[in-house]
């Protein structure tokens, strides 16, 4: 689902699968949505 969306890319790496954010798009999307969570995530 979050590949099919967009949210995420997925590259061969061996034999697992390298899982990447695609921060680009989903500023493009969403501005500020992800510096926000981080932002929230890191307070005590």
């Amino acid at each position: 689902v979050l590949r099919d969306s967009g949210v995420i890319w997925q590259r061969p790496q061996g034999r697992e699968n390298m899982i990447s954010l695609r921060r680009e798009d989903l500023d493009a999307r969403f501005p500020g949505l992800l510096d926000t969570l981080l932002n929230v995530m890191q307070q005590p």
